[in-house]
């Protein structure tokens, strides 16, 4: 079987400028966000005491307690077990179901070569006997004991090619297994992959939501303070309150869809621990270029596992009409034994060594057609791989050309969007400070803040669908995770 690796992210079909391989596994912190908004307030707290007044003896013991009693939810905060996508990577292939189960299949399919090489191996066997008789029916009684013991061997030396196919479509089904076992591989490399990116599309869009909460809420202190000055009405007041109430919805679904991609990613891992998160960053850098349909279609045919796969299936049926022909044929085989007999009757007592050696031949010249039958059987199945060969083939086109336009127009979205983002911010300062002037309306600030989370949803979406495109192209190429194509 091939090396498989699960450290890194191979990228080969990708080049940037200067021959630099581009990581799109630039590591970030994201930690619960629970525990940073209770560490923040913490601090503050601690902050504006020692500004505020001092701090006596009895507030230095409840300081103290305080601290104590944090520290077990600083340990349990710690014991989540924070991956980045290789160890995700590396954790799937050890326990994904689906790659346990075809792990189980190659398994079998190796006992199965085991048992159809056996036929062409000698057949030892040991076999013993005790026999006492009694006949008295004639007219003189007849009593008699037979005792025997033999090692017998039984060696097949002609069947028609049979034991010799029955091997050969054995160790293609090795063959077969193991690419199984790659096709798994690499769909478990794939999902898992998506599914990490989720999550950070999931904590992003979050961070965004929560970014125009606070938003919201400023504007809300400030048409408060303004109104207190006397400068603004209710109006404002009742359309800030408003606006606060509307982006709470936002936060609440993008929360539960973090829990809900973690689930997916915690199912893929075969984890039934709740205690995971992830590490990571969505953008990758510059955009790469991508080789050529034709090229990418012809790695596709040589190294996809299902193209593989049932090219060993043709050679294994290939094999099964030569056992099914050979089913009418001759069949020669060896067959001795040695050992020792002791017989003992009425009027006689005998013992010692027997042997025997003898050469057996069978030919079922006519099975009522049954052979036939099964050769029809077996040439049909042949010609119904080659059926699904041709057809896979057609397949892979279709995904290869769905694969690299998803490609390309993700690709596209990030260059269309970047910079984008800094324009949006700078175009909501600037409303915001003409409003705090009297020269914007809250309008004009509402669009800009729009424009804003637009912006930011529509670039962090750009770039999840762009590294999912490159995954899922490599995947279709059928490289995805190997060392075998760099």
């Amino acid at each position: 079987m091939k090396k498989f690796n699960y450290k890194n992210l191979p990228l080969p079909l990708f080049a940037k400028e200067g021959n630099t391989p581009l990581n799109p596994l630039l590591e970030g912190n994201y930690s619960s966000l629970w525990q940073r908004e209770v560490r923040r307030d913490f601090i503050n707290i601690l902050r504006q005491s020692f500004i505020t007044s001092r701090i006596s003896i009895f507030h230095c013991a409840i300081l103290f307690l305080v601290i104590t009693l944090l520290l077990p939810l600083s340990a349990m905060a710690e014991a989540v077990n924070v991956l980045t996508l290789p160890q995700a990577l590396e954790i799937a292939a050890e326990k994904n179901r689906d790659i346990q189960k075809a792990r189980e299949y190659f398994h079998w399919v190796r006992g199965k070569y085991v048992e159809e090489r056996a036929a062409a191996l000698p057949q030892l066997s040991l076999n013993g006997s005790a026999v006492t008789s009694r006949d008295e029916t004639s007219l003189l009684p007849d009593r008699y004991e037979l005792y025997s013991g033999e090692i017998g061997v039984t060696q097949t030396l002609f069947t028609w090619g049979k034991i010799g196919a029955a091997i050969r479509a054995a160790e293609e089904g090795l063959k077969s297994a193991d690419e199984q076992l790659r096709f798994y591989r690499q769909a478990a490399y794939r999902d898992v992959s998506i599914a990490f990116y989720n999550v950070l599309l999931s904590r992003e869009l979050y961070a965004i939501a929560l970014q125009n909460l606070g938003q919201k809420e400023r504007h809300l202190e400030e048409a408060r303070r303004k109104y207190s000055a006397g400068v603004a009405t209710d109006y404002e007041i009742l359309a800030a309150e408003v606006a606060v109430k509307n982006a709470r919805p936002e936060v609440i679904r993008t929360e539960n869809r973090i829990r809900d991609t973690l689930d997916r990613l915690r199912f893929l891992l075969a984890i039934e621990d709740d205690s995971i998160d992830v590490k990571g960053t969505l953008e990758a850098g510059d955009v790469t270029a991508v080789q050529g349909y034709d090229l990418i279609y012809k790695t596709a045919l040589k190294q996809r596992p299902e193209v593989r796969d049932l090219h060993y299936r043709t050679n294994i049926a290939g094999e099964l009409v030569t056992i099914a022909n050979a089913d009418d044929k001759p069949r020669l085989e060896f067959r001795g034994g040695y050992g020792w007999r002791w017989y003992e009757s009425a009027d006689m007592d005998l013992d010692g060594k027997a042997w025997s050696a003898g050469m057996y031949l069978s030919f079922p010249f006519f099975d009522g057609m049954r052979t036939r039958g099964r050769v029809a059987q077996s040439k049909s199945d042949l010609n119904s791989i080659k059926i699904d060969e041709e057809k896979l083939a057609d397949s892979i086109a279709l995904q290869t050309s769905k694969a690299l336009n998803d490609v390309q127009e993700s690709r596209q979205i990030v260059d269309a969007l970047s910079g984008t983002v800094e324009q949006a911010e700078k175009l909501l300062s600037l409303s915001e400070k003409g409003y705090e002037l009297g020269v914007k309306i809250r309008l004009e600030v509402e669009d800009a803040e729009l424009n804003l989370q637009q912006a930011k949803g529509n670039l962090t979406l750009a770039w999840r669908d762009y590294l999912t495109a490159r995954v899922n192209l490599l995947w279709v190429m059928g490289v995805l995770g190997e060392d075998a194509y760099q």
